[in-house]
């Protein structure tokens, strides 16, 4: 099979390409370029401004890890909010949990939405259509600035990189605001890039989570298309460390949310494990 190939120019020396072997839409928003193609390895991809944001193949090993770590290690959360994740595949899997009763996804950008529905079906399946789901199309900073009378249990963000559109979501202003309307016991989850090649990502966001949380820690997932080695997801929280439970704990609330046998990245004990950090990461944390 022969196609074009696409460049991802994130890092000034050093790329990655993927074989186009069909492209299903190129689009401008009014935020970003928004690109998705199909290729042999991979299935489909969505860019955003030429950044590989998701695979069809891979999706489930970043989405669990943002997701379950957060909601188990709470092991409460009925309350969720998802900030970005136009794709669906975050919003999916916060409502697996059937201990959730609410699931509220801020996108700024209504065409990447509508665009992972017509072309990207299989990571978000039926999410859409769960009554427990309010899906806004707009600014996750001012609802979050905006919210006075609500509260969450867990916050998710899933952003771009610092730059361009998501780079508001990693200023002072953001996580204090985030910190307001956490409840006491509530964690925020956001990805802080791959530290090998963006180390100063998790060191800055680190320093401004920790103005406002009394826990702020990061755990690893390992992501085949996230090129430089482990990604780094950072957890904050008003409560002191949430990564002390026992995998019985987490197995038990595995259960209770009814998500056993839906996973096929994250367990219990990769869930302990991903909060073992090698001591090149660990020296970025404040």
């Amino acid at each position: 099979m022969s196609g074009k190939w696409i460049d991802e120019l994130l890092y000034p020396a050093w790329k990655q390409s993927f074989r186009e072997d069909k492209e299903l839409i190129h689009k401008q928003s009014l935020f970003q370029d928004i690109r998705i193609i199909e290729n042999e390895e991979y299935g489909r991809i969505l860019f955003l401004d030429g950044v590989t944001q998701i695979t069809e193949k891979d999706e489930f090993v970043y989405q669990e890890m943002l997701v379950h770590v957060p909601l188990l290690s709470h092991g409460n959360a009925k309350r969720v909010l998802i900030i970005g994740a136009g794709d669906g595949g975050v919003l999916r899997r916060v409502l697996q949990h059937h201990t959730v009763e609410k699931a509220v996804m801020v996108e700024i950008d209504g065409d990447v939405v509508d665009l992972s529905k017509e072309f990207l079906p299989g990571i978000s399946k039926n999410c859409w259509d769960d009554p427990r789901a309010e899906v806004i199309i707009g600014d996750g900073i001012q609802y979050v600035a905006d919210a006075v009378d609500q509260s969450f249990d867990v916050i998710i963000v899933d952003s771009t990189d610092p730059i361009g559109v998501g780079e508001i979501l990693f200023t002072n202003d953001f996580y204090r605001d985030a910190a307001r309307i956490l409840t006491d016991d509530g964690i925020i989850v956001n990805q802080c890039g791959v530290p090998f090649m963006q180390a100063e990502e998790l060191y800055e966001t680190s320093l401004r989570r920790k103005k406002f949380f009394s826990y702020v820690s990061a755990y690893v997932v390992a992501v085949p298309t996230y090129v430089g080695g482990f990604m780094t997801l950072g957890i904050a929280s008003k409560k002191d460390n949430w990564n002390s439970q026992s995998a019985g704990i987490l197995a038990q609330r595995a259960k209770n949310a009814k998500i056993e046998g839906l996973t096929r990245y994250w367990s219990p004990e990769i869930h302990l494990a991903s909060f073992c950090l090698p001591p090149y990461i660990k020296a970025y944390l404040p």
